[in-house]
């Protein structure tokens, strides 16, 4: 192969298989180097982005998070996710999608172009695997999953609760979104779990919560069983606001709180989860403008690469 062939894998990967190492400080930086395509033939997986921030209620700059995390990937892009035994590349056909479009001028038209957006890909057989973006993104998402596998259980990693009560209607606020999804039937309370809570909020809405305190307390082992117990073998949606890891540890963020998860608790976490009936993922509210060394976008990157090892241990390689 011609060296002038092995860089740039985001236009010149011929196949959507495997994983090939290139430099990790140049290129175009795809998520993970994966191919740069809208044509959802023989596509297992779809990557893609929500450059959307304006739900935001503190900081903005969410809306960068998906350029950020694809260029923090391309340093890890180069082998096999560890500590994965299987490289989810060698068993899943994933490409980049690039991101969602929508009219910043009409706000009240976003959540429909994300719909859309989602759905396109969903009745093309893909999955999806998507960043944010500020977390509302998730309520469309969500809207466009149930579509298509019904009730969804929902495991949260996050800093808010995201059920504060809200106004009947057309309000985008990234904190009441989940409130609508329970009560509009997208998800089943009774089967989803919040982690890593530390703000306050009364009325859980029937999620189970094992906040920030209780990760602390019982360790991930403990807190991973009461997971996979909550959602047994449900179809599960599984979002991560950045946010639920603490601020040493993603400082790049709209509404940082303090005590929260380490990137270690939250990736011994989620590797415990392997076997959960996963159907559709996001990673959000990577905001780099008040990053450090691209501490959150590589957190980020790093987190949603274990998701998507989550996806293909369920859908593609024997547990």
């Amino acid at each position: 192969m011609d060296i002038a062939d092995l860089n740039d894998q985001a236009l010149t990967r011929d196949s959507l298989y495997g994983t090939q190492a290139e430099t990790t400080y140049a290129g175009i930086t795809s998520f993970m180097r994966r191919r740069y395509s809208r044509d959802l033939r023989g596509v297992d997986l779809v990557v893609s982005g929500v450059p959307f921030d304006t739900a935001t209620t503190n900081r903005p700059g969410a809306r960068f998070g998906p350029r950020g995390i694809r260029a923090a990937s391309a340093g890890i892009a180069w082998e096999r996710h560890w500590p994965w035994a299987f490289d989810p590349f060698e068993h899943l056909a994933v490409i980049d999608y690039g991101d969602c479009a929508f009219d910043h001028g009409t706000p009240q038209s976003v959540p429909e172009s994300i719909e859309t957006h989602a759905r396109r890909i969903l009745d093309a057989g893909c999955a999806m695997l998507t960043l944010g973006g500020d977390h509302f993104i998730s309520y469309p998402l969500l809207k466009a999953h149930h579509r298509r596998h019904g009730p969804l259980a929902l495991i949260h990693f996050d800093a808010h609760s995201d059920t504060w009560p809200d106004e009947e209607g057309q309000r985008i606020d990234h904190g009441t979104m989940f409130w609508h999804a329970a009560r509009e039937g997208l998800v089943d309370p009774a089967r989803s779990v919040q982690i890593g809570l530390r703000t306050t909020n009364d009325d859980h809405q029937g999620f189970q919560v094992l906040d920030a305190r209780q990760v602390h307390r019982l360790g991930c082992e403990a807190i991973a069983a009461a997971i996979r117990e909550r959602v047994g073998d449900h179809p599960v949606y599984l979002t991560f606001d950045i946010d639920c890891l603490d601020p040493a540890f993603a400082p790049g963020t709209g509404t940082p709180v303090c005590g929260g998860l380490s990137t270690t608790q939250a990736l011994e976490i989620l590797g415990s989860l392997r076997g959960i009936n996963l159907v559709g993922m996001d990673l959000v509210e990577v905001a780099p403008a008040y990053d450090h060394a691209e501490i959150t976008s590589l957190a980020g990157a790093t987190l949603a690469m274990e998701m998507l090892c989550l996806y293909a241990a369920r859908h593609k390689v024997d547990v």
